[in-house]
Protein backbone atom coordinates (compact mmCIF):
# COMPACT_ATOMS: atom_id res chain seq x y z
CA UNK A 1 0.00 0.00 0.00
CA UNK A 2 1.24 3.65 -0.91
CA UNK A 3 1.34 5.77 1.67
CA UNK A 4 -0.71 8.74 1.59
CA UNK A 5 -0.16 12.42 3.36
CA UNK A 6 -2.61 14.88 3.86
CA UNK A 7 -2.09 18.69 4.55
CA UNK A 8 -4.58 20.63 6.60
CA UNK A 9 -4.24 24.03 5.62
CA UNK A 10 -6.41 26.89 6.60
CA UNK A 11 -7.09 30.48 8.18
CA UNK A 12 -6.25 30.58 12.08
CA UNK A 13 -9.25 29.81 14.06
CA UNK A 14 -11.18 27.78 11.14
CA UNK A 15 -11.12 25.00 13.15
CA UNK A 16 -8.00 23.13 10.74
CA UNK A 17 -6.73 21.51 13.85
CA UNK A 18 -10.04 19.79 14.73
CA UNK A 19 -10.90 18.73 11.38
CA UNK A 20 -7.60 16.98 10.91
CA UNK A 21 -8.11 14.83 14.17
CA UNK A 22 -11.32 13.83 13.11
CA UNK A 23 -10.25 12.57 9.73
CA UNK A 24 -7.12 10.85 11.21
CA UNK A 25 -9.19 9.18 13.49
CA UNK A 26 -11.98 8.47 10.50
CA UNK A 27 -9.01 6.71 8.80
CA UNK A 28 -7.42 4.62 12.01
CA UNK A 29 -11.36 3.51 12.55
CA UNK A 30 -11.09 2.07 9.06
CA UNK A 31 -7.73 0.05 9.74
CA UNK A 32 -4.99 2.85 8.28
CA UNK A 33 -2.63 2.57 10.24
CA UNK A 34 -2.43 6.13 11.24
CA UNK A 35 -0.20 9.36 12.75
CA UNK A 36 -1.37 12.98 12.75
CA UNK A 37 0.79 15.16 12.87
CA UNK A 38 0.80 19.10 14.44
CA UNK A 39 3.24 21.70 12.63
CA UNK A 40 1.38 24.57 14.34
CA UNK A 41 3.60 26.22 17.13
CA UNK A 42 0.49 26.98 18.85
CA UNK A 43 -0.47 23.29 19.22
CA UNK A 44 -4.14 22.36 20.27
CA UNK A 45 -3.93 18.69 18.53
CA UNK A 46 -3.92 17.32 22.20
CA UNK A 47 -6.51 19.32 23.48
CA UNK A 48 -8.66 18.35 20.05
CA UNK A 49 -8.22 14.47 21.94
CA UNK A 50 -8.55 15.47 25.43
CA UNK A 51 -5.40 14.71 26.96
CA UNK A 52 -3.99 15.53 30.05
CA UNK A 53 -1.03 18.00 30.69
CA UNK A 54 1.19 15.35 31.65
CA UNK A 55 0.00 12.78 28.71
CA UNK A 56 1.36 15.63 26.50
CA UNK A 57 4.43 16.99 27.97
CA UNK A 58 5.95 13.40 28.54
CA UNK A 59 6.04 12.67 24.94
CA UNK A 60 8.77 15.20 24.69
CA UNK A 61 7.33 15.83 20.93
CA UNK A 62 7.42 11.47 20.04
CA UNK A 63 4.00 9.89 18.91
CA UNK A 64 1.50 9.50 21.22
CA UNK A 65 -1.30 6.38 21.17
CA UNK A 66 -4.50 7.53 21.20
CA UNK A 67 -6.56 4.76 19.72
CA UNK A 68 -6.08 1.49 17.60
CA UNK A 69 -3.94 2.48 14.60
CA UNK A 70 -3.65 6.39 15.98
CA UNK A 71 -0.83 7.80 17.23
CA UNK A 72 -0.49 11.70 17.53
CA UNK A 73 2.37 14.32 17.87
CA UNK A 74 3.15 17.43 18.43
CA UNK A 75 6.52 18.84 17.56
CA UNK A 76 8.33 20.33 19.78
CA UNK A 77 11.23 22.17 18.03
CA UNK A 78 13.27 22.79 21.58
CA UNK A 79 13.46 18.98 21.39
CA UNK A 80 14.36 18.03 17.73
CA UNK A 81 17.54 20.99 17.65
CA UNK A 82 19.07 18.45 20.46
CA UNK A 83 18.19 15.51 18.21
CA UNK A 84 18.98 16.45 14.88
CA UNK A 85 20.67 19.82 14.77
CA UNK A 86 23.26 19.55 16.87
CA UNK A 87 26.10 21.59 15.59
CA UNK A 88 24.25 24.18 13.67
CA UNK A 89 22.12 25.53 16.78
CA UNK A 90 25.28 25.53 18.80
CA UNK A 91 26.96 27.83 16.71
CA UNK A 92 24.06 29.95 16.26
CA UNK A 93 23.58 30.05 20.21
CA UNK A 94 26.94 31.05 20.64
CA UNK A 95 27.10 33.67 17.90
CA UNK A 96 23.95 35.53 19.62
CA UNK A 97 26.07 35.18 22.82
CA UNK A 98 28.92 36.42 21.63
CA UNK A 99 27.22 40.01 20.71
CA UNK A 100 26.64 40.12 24.25
CA UNK A 101 22.62 38.97 24.62
CA UNK A 102 21.31 37.23 27.66
CA UNK A 103 21.96 33.76 28.05
CA UNK A 104 18.35 32.71 27.61
CA UNK A 105 17.44 35.25 25.14
CA UNK A 106 20.39 33.84 22.74
CA UNK A 107 19.01 30.26 22.94
CA UNK A 108 15.44 31.39 21.89
CA UNK A 109 17.03 33.58 18.83
CA UNK A 110 19.10 30.56 17.83
CA UNK A 111 16.02 29.28 16.60
CA UNK A 112 15.62 30.64 13.57
CA UNK A 113 13.12 31.19 11.17
CA UNK A 114 12.46 27.87 9.01
CA UNK A 115 14.07 25.48 11.66
CA UNK A 116 10.18 24.60 12.33
CA UNK A 117 9.07 23.88 9.22
CA UNK A 118 12.61 22.08 7.90
CA UNK A 119 12.39 19.75 10.60
CA UNK A 120 8.61 19.19 9.49
CA UNK A 121 10.24 17.93 6.56
CA UNK A 122 13.06 15.45 8.14
CA UNK A 123 9.42 13.54 10.41
CA UNK A 124 7.51 13.51 6.50
CA UNK A 125 10.26 11.93 5.21
CA UNK A 126 11.28 9.75 7.84
CA UNK A 127 7.84 8.28 8.52
CA UNK A 128 7.44 7.68 4.73
CA UNK A 129 10.91 6.21 3.74
CA UNK A 130 10.07 3.63 7.17
CA UNK A 131 6.97 2.51 6.33
CA UNK A 132 5.03 2.10 9.70
CA UNK A 133 2.34 4.31 9.02
CA UNK A 134 -0.68 4.17 5.99
CA UNK A 135 -1.41 7.53 6.49
CA UNK A 136 0.31 10.60 7.71
CA UNK A 137 -2.28 13.52 8.47
CA UNK A 138 -0.47 16.96 8.83
CA UNK A 139 -2.26 19.63 10.85
CA UNK A 140 -0.32 22.56 9.22
CA UNK A 141 0.13 26.21 11.00
CA UNK A 142 -1.92 28.75 9.37
CA UNK A 143 -2.17 29.76 5.89
CA UNK A 144 1.51 32.05 5.08
CA UNK A 145 3.78 29.39 7.38
CA UNK A 146 2.02 26.57 5.83
CA UNK A 147 3.23 28.10 2.16
CA UNK A 148 6.74 28.70 3.83
CA UNK A 149 6.55 25.21 4.84
CA UNK A 150 6.20 23.82 1.03
CA UNK A 151 8.62 25.97 -0.76
CA UNK A 152 11.12 24.69 1.74
CA UNK A 153 12.53 21.61 -0.01
CA UNK A 154 12.56 24.01 -3.66
CA UNK A 155 14.94 26.35 -1.06
CA UNK A 156 16.75 23.92 0.90
CA UNK A 157 18.04 22.14 -2.56
CA UNK A 158 18.94 25.46 -4.16
CA UNK A 159 21.28 26.41 -1.29
CA UNK A 160 22.74 23.33 -1.20
CA UNK A 161 23.57 22.88 -4.79
CA UNK A 162 24.49 26.90 -5.33
CA UNK A 163 26.16 28.06 -2.14
CA UNK A 164 26.59 25.38 0.38
CA UNK A 165 30.26 23.57 -0.91
CA UNK A 166 31.66 27.16 -1.73
CA UNK A 167 30.78 28.58 0.99
CA UNK A 168 32.28 25.61 2.94
CA UNK A 169 35.18 26.00 0.66
CA UNK A 170 35.67 29.61 1.60
CA UNK A 171 35.18 29.50 5.28
CA UNK A 172 38.01 26.32 5.45
CA UNK A 173 40.30 29.03 3.90
CA UNK A 174 39.58 32.27 5.44
CA UNK A 175 38.71 30.54 9.01
CA UNK A 176 42.67 30.59 9.94
CA UNK A 177 43.50 33.83 9.36
CA UNK A 178 39.85 35.64 9.95
CA UNK A 179 40.15 34.14 13.73
CA UNK A 180 43.19 35.57 14.10
CA UNK A 181 41.57 39.36 13.25
CA UNK A 182 38.54 39.03 14.83
CA UNK A 183 36.78 37.82 17.89
CA UNK A 184 33.10 36.84 17.13
CA UNK A 185 32.95 32.84 16.09
CA UNK A 186 33.35 31.69 13.21
CA UNK A 187 31.48 28.20 11.86
CA UNK A 188 34.00 25.09 11.79
CA UNK A 189 33.74 22.31 9.85
CA UNK A 190 31.19 20.22 12.28
CA UNK A 191 28.55 23.02 11.44
CA UNK A 192 29.03 22.06 7.95
CA UNK A 193 28.83 18.63 8.23
CA UNK A 194 25.51 18.79 10.72
CA UNK A 195 23.84 20.69 7.68
CA UNK A 196 25.38 17.99 5.30
CA UNK A 197 23.56 14.88 7.22
CA UNK A 198 20.24 17.27 7.84
CA UNK A 199 20.24 17.38 4.66
CA UNK A 200 21.09 14.08 3.51
CA UNK A 201 17.92 13.09 6.12
CA UNK A 202 15.87 14.76 3.41
CA UNK A 203 16.46 13.87 -0.10
CA UNK A 204 13.82 13.13 -1.80
CA UNK A 205 10.98 14.90 0.15
CA UNK A 206 10.37 17.31 -2.64
CA UNK A 207 9.42 14.21 -4.77
CA UNK A 208 7.15 12.83 -2.08
CA UNK A 209 5.31 16.33 -1.76
CA UNK A 210 4.64 16.61 -5.63
CA UNK A 211 3.42 13.49 -6.04
CA UNK A 212 -0.35 13.85 -6.62
CA UNK A 213 -1.24 9.95 -5.83
CA UNK A 214 0.46 10.04 -2.08
CA UNK A 215 0.69 14.07 -0.96
CA UNK A 216 -2.83 15.95 -1.29
CA UNK A 217 -3.71 19.33 0.55
CA UNK A 218 -7.15 20.19 1.81
CA UNK A 219 -7.88 23.14 2.35
CA UNK A 220 -10.07 24.56 5.57
CA UNK A 221 -12.34 27.94 5.60
CA UNK A 222 -15.30 29.20 6.94
CA UNK A 223 -17.91 30.94 4.77
CA UNK A 224 -16.57 34.71 5.65
CA UNK A 225 -15.25 37.02 3.39
CA UNK A 226 -11.46 37.07 5.30
CA UNK A 227 -11.43 33.63 5.80
CA UNK A 228 -12.41 33.01 1.85
CA UNK A 229 -9.69 35.56 0.59
CA UNK A 230 -7.56 33.40 2.57
CA UNK A 231 -8.36 30.37 1.64
CA UNK A 232 -7.92 32.16 -2.32
CA UNK A 233 -4.62 32.86 -1.87
CA UNK A 234 -3.59 29.57 -0.22
CA UNK A 235 -5.18 27.71 -3.30
CA UNK A 236 -3.38 30.02 -5.73
CA UNK A 237 0.32 29.42 -3.83
CA UNK A 238 -0.14 25.55 -3.37
CA UNK A 239 -1.17 25.39 -7.37
CA UNK A 240 1.73 27.35 -8.31
CA UNK A 241 4.23 25.06 -5.59
CA UNK A 242 2.34 21.74 -8.01
CA UNK A 243 1.17 20.13 -5.43
CA UNK A 244 -2.15 18.68 -5.55
CA UNK A 245 -5.92 20.41 -3.86
CA UNK A 246 -8.58 17.54 -3.58
CA UNK A 247 -10.73 19.23 -1.58
CA UNK A 248 -11.96 22.58 0.19
CA UNK A 249 -14.15 21.52 3.69
CA UNK A 250 -16.34 24.45 4.58
CA UNK A 251 -16.43 24.56 8.32
CA UNK A 252 -19.18 26.09 10.61
CA UNK A 253 -22.17 26.70 8.14
CA UNK A 254 -25.27 27.47 9.93
CA UNK A 255 -28.33 25.41 9.47
CA UNK A 256 -31.66 26.18 9.83
CA UNK A 257 -32.77 29.29 12.36
CA UNK A 258 -35.34 30.27 13.70
CA UNK A 259 -37.71 32.59 11.56
CA UNK A 260 -38.46 35.26 14.72
CA UNK A 261 -34.39 35.80 14.90
CA UNK A 262 -33.23 38.43 13.05
CA UNK A 263 -29.78 38.28 14.43
CA UNK A 264 -29.19 34.78 13.25
CA UNK A 265 -31.24 35.00 9.59
CA UNK A 266 -28.49 37.59 8.35
CA UNK A 267 -25.64 35.76 9.49
CA UNK A 268 -27.29 32.69 7.44
CA UNK A 269 -28.14 35.13 5.03
CA UNK A 270 -24.02 36.30 4.76
CA UNK A 271 -22.95 32.64 5.03
CA UNK A 272 -25.37 31.79 2.11
CA UNK A 273 -23.64 34.33 -0.23
CA UNK A 274 -20.09 33.03 0.83
CA UNK A 275 -20.90 29.61 -0.30
CA UNK A 276 -21.77 30.42 -3.39
CA UNK A 277 -18.37 32.36 -3.97
CA UNK A 278 -16.68 29.41 -2.79
CA UNK A 279 -18.14 26.84 -5.08
CA UNK A 280 -17.61 29.32 -7.91
CA UNK A 281 -13.81 30.02 -6.68
CA UNK A 282 -12.68 26.41 -6.13
CA UNK A 283 -14.72 24.60 -9.01
CA UNK A 284 -14.26 21.54 -9.67
CA UNK A 285 -12.24 20.35 -6.54
CA UNK A 286 -14.88 18.78 -4.34
CA UNK A 287 -16.76 21.19 -1.46
CA UNK A 288 -17.42 19.37 1.75
CA UNK A 289 -19.99 21.13 4.24
CA UNK A 290 -19.74 20.73 7.63
CA UNK A 291 -22.27 22.26 9.87
CA UNK A 292 -22.22 24.86 13.00
CA UNK A 293 -21.97 22.42 16.18
CA UNK A 294 -22.80 22.74 19.15
CA UNK A 295 -19.99 22.97 22.04
CA UNK A 296 -16.98 22.04 21.63
CA UNK A 297 -15.36 19.14 19.42
CA UNK A 298 -13.33 17.50 21.95
CA UNK A 299 -12.33 13.79 22.30
CA UNK A 300 -12.99 10.66 20.84
CA UNK A 301 -16.47 10.45 20.66
CA UNK A 302 -16.73 14.09 18.91
CA UNK A 303 -14.35 13.66 16.66
CA UNK A 304 -15.64 10.55 15.32
CA UNK A 305 -19.00 12.17 14.72
CA UNK A 306 -17.13 15.15 13.13
CA UNK A 307 -15.56 12.97 10.82
CA UNK A 308 -18.86 11.63 9.27
CA UNK A 309 -20.40 14.68 9.19
CA UNK A 310 -17.32 15.69 7.03
CA UNK A 311 -16.70 12.72 4.76
CA UNK A 312 -20.36 10.67 4.74
CA UNK A 313 -19.28 7.44 3.68
CA UNK A 314 -16.36 8.43 1.64
CA UNK A 315 -12.99 6.87 2.52
CA UNK A 316 -10.31 9.61 3.61
CA UNK A 317 -7.54 7.65 2.17
CA UNK A 318 -8.87 8.47 -1.32
CA UNK A 319 -7.31 11.20 -3.55
CA UNK A 320 -10.45 12.94 -4.43
CA UNK A 321 -9.49 15.21 -7.24
CA UNK A 322 -6.71 14.87 -9.50
CA UNK A 323 -6.40 17.34 -11.72
CA UNK A 324 -5.12 21.12 -11.30
CA UNK A 325 -7.43 23.36 -12.17
CA UNK A 326 -5.22 26.52 -13.95
CA UNK A 327 -1.60 27.20 -13.80
CA UNK A 328 0.14 30.50 -13.90
CA UNK A 329 3.62 30.24 -16.70
CA UNK A 330 5.94 33.05 -17.84
CA UNK A 331 6.29 33.06 -21.30
CA UNK A 332 9.10 35.49 -23.29
CA UNK A 333 7.46 38.64 -22.29
CA UNK A 334 3.96 37.50 -20.79
CA UNK A 335 2.62 35.57 -18.75
CA UNK A 336 0.21 32.54 -19.59
CA UNK A 337 -2.87 31.49 -17.64
CA UNK A 338 -4.24 28.43 -18.46
CA UNK A 339 -7.76 27.17 -17.00
CA UNK A 340 -8.81 23.76 -17.10
CA UNK A 341 -12.24 23.57 -18.66
CA UNK A 342 -13.16 20.46 -20.47
CA UNK A 343 -16.95 21.23 -21.30
CA UNK A 344 -17.09 24.94 -22.61
CA UNK A 345 -17.34 25.39 -26.18
CA UNK A 346 -16.28 28.05 -28.51
CA UNK A 347 -17.88 30.83 -27.30
CA UNK A 348 -16.63 34.50 -26.43
CA UNK A 349 -14.14 34.83 -23.17
CA UNK A 350 -15.19 37.76 -20.52
CA UNK A 351 -12.10 38.99 -18.60
CA UNK A 352 -12.67 41.03 -15.61
CA UNK A 353 -9.59 42.15 -14.32
CA UNK A 354 -9.60 43.00 -10.66
CA UNK A 355 -6.84 44.74 -8.52
CA UNK A 356 -5.54 41.47 -7.63
CA UNK A 357 -7.82 38.75 -9.16
CA UNK A 358 -8.82 37.61 -12.50
CA UNK A 359 -12.61 36.44 -13.51
CA UNK A 360 -12.93 34.92 -16.59
CA UNK A 361 -16.51 33.57 -17.90
CA UNK A 362 -17.49 31.22 -20.73
CA UNK A 363 -21.27 30.97 -21.41
CA UNK A 364 -22.72 29.36 -17.71
CA UNK A 365 -18.40 28.58 -16.70
CA UNK A 366 -17.00 30.70 -14.42
CA UNK A 367 -13.89 31.07 -13.06
CA UNK A 368 -12.37 33.73 -10.51
CA UNK A 369 -8.01 33.35 -10.34
CA UNK A 370 -5.93 34.96 -7.38
CA UNK A 371 -2.92 36.42 -9.28
CA UNK A 372 0.56 36.79 -8.04
CA UNK A 373 2.11 39.91 -6.30
CA UNK A 374 4.43 39.93 -9.84
CA UNK A 375 1.46 39.82 -12.26
CA UNK A 376 -1.20 42.01 -10.55
CA UNK A 377 -0.16 44.91 -12.90
CA UNK A 378 -0.68 42.93 -15.84
CA UNK A 379 -3.58 43.98 -18.20
CA UNK A 380 -5.39 40.64 -20.05
CA UNK A 381 -5.10 40.48 -23.84
CA UNK A 382 -5.89 37.76 -26.04
CA UNK A 383 -8.15 34.65 -24.42
CA UNK A 384 -9.21 31.66 -26.10
CA UNK A 385 -9.99 28.25 -25.62
CA UNK A 386 -7.66 25.42 -26.67
CA UNK A 387 -7.51 21.63 -25.86
CA UNK A 388 -10.01 21.97 -23.59
CA UNK A 389 -8.53 24.67 -21.60
CA UNK A 390 -9.41 28.48 -21.64
CA UNK A 391 -5.98 30.57 -22.41
CA UNK A 392 -5.81 33.78 -21.34
CA UNK A 393 -2.39 36.26 -21.54
CA UNK A 394 -1.37 38.43 -19.69
CA UNK A 395 1.37 41.65 -20.75
CA UNK A 396 3.09 43.89 -18.28
CA UNK A 397 1.25 47.25 -18.13
CA UNK A 398 2.94 50.12 -20.59
CA UNK A 399 2.32 53.32 -17.48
Amino acid sequence: MTMRIILFSGKGGVGKTTVSASTALRLSQLGYRTIVVSLDPAHSLADAFDLTEEERFSAKGLPIKVADNLHIQEIDVQEDIDRYWGDVYRFLELLFSTTGLDEILSEELAILPGMEEVTSLLYINKYYKEGQYDVLVLDLPPTGESLRFVSMPVVLKWYMKKVFKTERLIMKVARPVAGRLADIPLPDDSYFKALENFYEKLKGVDEVLLDPETTTVRLVTNPEKMVVRESQRAFMYFNLFGMNVDAVIINRVMGDVPEDCEFLKKWKEVQKRYLEEIRSYFQPVPIFEVPLLEGEVVGLKRLEDLSRLVYGNRDPYEVFHREKPYEIISENDHYVVRIRAPFVTKEKVSLIKGEDSLVVRVGNFKSHIMLPRKIRDCEPGQAKIEDGHIVVRLFPSES
